[in-house]
């Protein structure tokens, strides 16, 4: 996992496999750690943006913890929510919004309305909505998901600071630059300081700001 999160995917993907194999081997195949490890693996190329050689893994995830924990579990709410960012990426948006307010509905009775949880899904429904071209609705889901993540984050954590850029990119594209460049540049050192220099979401980030016509 800390290498997914530090960008290395290539060294990642082969503990996550050898850990499914031991945990198969231990636990059998239908047991929920086995499901953690294929929700792991489907993250994993979310993270490389390989969504359709992710989604088989977070089908499988869904489908044994649902089994073995039942539809309200808030875990099988996660994996739900997982499988939904990788359709997301395919650009089956019905789909994945589906899935996504399945999620949020059981995080919300499961763990309350303000729980940590719920920011991934409701920033991944504001992408939805702005990938729709239906701004206006994108950037209340957008602030909601950066609500929970300020009360539950410090503000170093690079997870506020990709919400930041994610609402930045939406008010790009609502000609609202000057709260985009704000945006942009609370997020930028935060991202710059915590991740490896050639991770995605800092180049990502970096793009943005730049089509603003800044330089990082």
């Amino acid at each position: 996992m800390l290498y997914k999160y530090m960008g290395r995917y290539a060294e990642a993907g082969p503990l996550y496999r050898r850990a499914l194999a031991i945990i198969t081997r231990r636990c059998g195949p239908e047991h929920p750690d086995v499901a953690s490890i294929y929700h792991n693996l489907g993250g994993l190329e979310h993270a490389r943006g390989r969504y359709a050689r992710g989604e088989p893994f977070a089908r499988r995830a869904l489908a044994i913890r649902e089994r073995a924990l039942g539809p309200e579990h808030p875990d099988v709410a996660a994996d739900a929510a997982a499988l939904a960012a990788l359709i997301d990426g395919q650009g089956r948006y019905d789909e994945a919004e589906a899935l996504y307010r399945r999620a949020l509905a059981v995080f919300e009775r499961t763990l309350g309305p303000e729980h940590y949880e719920l920011s991934f899904s409701l920033n991944n429904l504001a992408a939805i909505e702005h990938a729709r071209g239906a701004y206006a609705e994108a950037e209340p889901l957008y602030l909601q998901a950066l609500a929970i993540k300020q009360r539950a984050l410090s503000e170093a954590h690079p997870d506020l600071a990709m919400t930041r850029n994610n609402l930045a990119v939406c008010y790009m594209a609502m000609g609202r630059e000057a709260e985009a460049r704000a945006l942009f540049e609370q997020a930028l050192p935060v991202l710059a300081a915590a991740l490896d220099p050639a991770h995605p979401h800092l180049a990502l980030c970096r793009e943005n700001y730049a089509a603003l016509g800044e330089t990082p």
